[in-house]
């Protein structure tokens, strides 16, 4: 199951952008095999441009983002977070951001966290200064806000989806119902004509037994079951009409609804 399936990614984007707006905090969506289907709100230079794009940054960074869930501290001194999308009990994704300090920066830590990681240290701090500072309480809240956020909002895409696809299988279905009523009807017609042509020709046959005398006893008795049996099917091909008119009256009313 994918997201995009049933979702539209700029709905989801949208959530997003005013999240990272409103909070500082850095945000991006993922699907269930880690790939991105938004595009990234708030990213920092001081993650992005510098430790991410650094060898062992780049690594450490790595090990974090399969190592770490819910709202964490990065091994640059900064929080981020990750939060699984789940619809109908399945992983379809995953929310995912920070990119923010919990406290004023350390600046001597964070010239020798560059120097681990092969940066300029003089631009690592000067990206550092533009990163947003949030307490460690908000952060963790507003992450966790996020989360269920993102997470009702799916399933509510998924539920209207599920419903819209009954719904357009009802209306076939609906459909096919109609054409196989008809067709029903078209044969009754022409069975009761057959029924009829039967009485006719069972008529007809106890004519001419009648003139044949005791010879054409034993076509009479033929004659007269032949008759009964274009009665009987003449019967049930009323029923069958019936029953026909019954179910195609029953899908106008389930058209009349929708």
């Amino acid at each position: 199951m994918k997201i995009s399936d049933f979702m539209d990614l700029k709905m989801l984007q949208k959530i997003q952008d005013q999240f990272s707006d409103a909070t500082g905090l850095a945000a991006i969506a993922t699907d269930a095999e880690g790939n991105y289907i938004t595009e990234g709100s708030n990213f920092t230079d001081f993650c992005m441009k510098y430790t991410r794009n650094s060898i062992e940054g780049a690594r450490r960074c790595v090990k974090c983002d399969t190592e770490c869930k819910g709202t964490y501290f990065c091994h640059a001194g900064l929080m981020d977070f990750a939060a699984d999308i789940i619809v109908d009990g399945e992983k379809v994704g995953a929310i995912i951001g920070g990119q923010v300090l919990p406290t004023e920066p350390d600046e001597n830590k964070f010239r020798e966290i560059a120097k681990e990681l092969s940066i300029n240290p003089d631009d690592y701090i000067a990206a550092l200064k533009k990163v947003p500072v949030r307490s460690e309480k908000s952060i963790r809240a507003a992450a966790g806000m996020l989360g269920d956020v993102i997470n009702q909002v799916v399933n509510l895409e998924y539920l209207k989806y599920c419903s819209n696809r009954r719904l357009n299988i009802f209306d076939d279905e609906l459909e096919s119902a109609t054409k196989t009523v008809d067709v029903i009807n078209q044969k009754t017609k022409e069975l009761e004509s057959i029924a009829s042509k039967q009485n006719i020709l069972a008529l007809n046959a106890s004519i001419e037994s009648a003139r044949a005398g005791v010879a054409g006893a034993g076509f009479a008795v033929v004659a007269k079951q032949m008759g009964e049996l274009a009665n009987v099917s003449a019967g049930i091909h009323r029923e069958i009409s019936d029953a026909a008119k019954q179910i195609k009256a029953s899908v106008e009313k389930m058209n009349q609804k929708k």
